[in-house]
């Protein structure tokens, strides 16, 4: 199954399902009010769009959701969540340059 090719908006009730649907997925944990979460999220539109279907982006709302950040111990925003193969393998906190990200997220899921 080809990922989408722009970010999903999900929630803790569909939170393990999408992770296992994929086998690479970055979860952009973000809420309404934070400033540095709107700036990381065009980088992630392109990172999706770019990644044209090897990658799964989600973004999930923590003030809506927050029994998945609080299994994650989520306790800044933005924090990008890595998975390969349903496992975390990376986890980003705070805004980083798109280069940055994207040279992480290669390394994470070997691509």
């Amino acid at each position: 199954m080809s990922a989408p090719t722009k970010p999903v908006d999900i929630s803790d009730a569909d939170f393990a399902q999408f992770v296992k649907s994929h086998p690479n997925v970055v979860v952009d944990a973000w809420a309404p009010w934070c400033g540095p979460c709107k700036r990381i999220a065009p980088i992630m539109d392109e990172l999706a769009i770019e990644y044209n279907g090897q990658v799964a982006i989600a973004k999930l709302n923590t003030d809506d959701n927050q029994q998945t950040a609080m299994r994650y111990g989520i306790m800044s925003i933005p924090t990008l969540l890595v998975f390969k193969n349903g496992e975390r393998v990376d986890q980003i906190v705070g805004v980083q340059p798109k280069d940055t990200l994207r040279a992480r997220f290669n390394k994470s899921f070997g691509i």
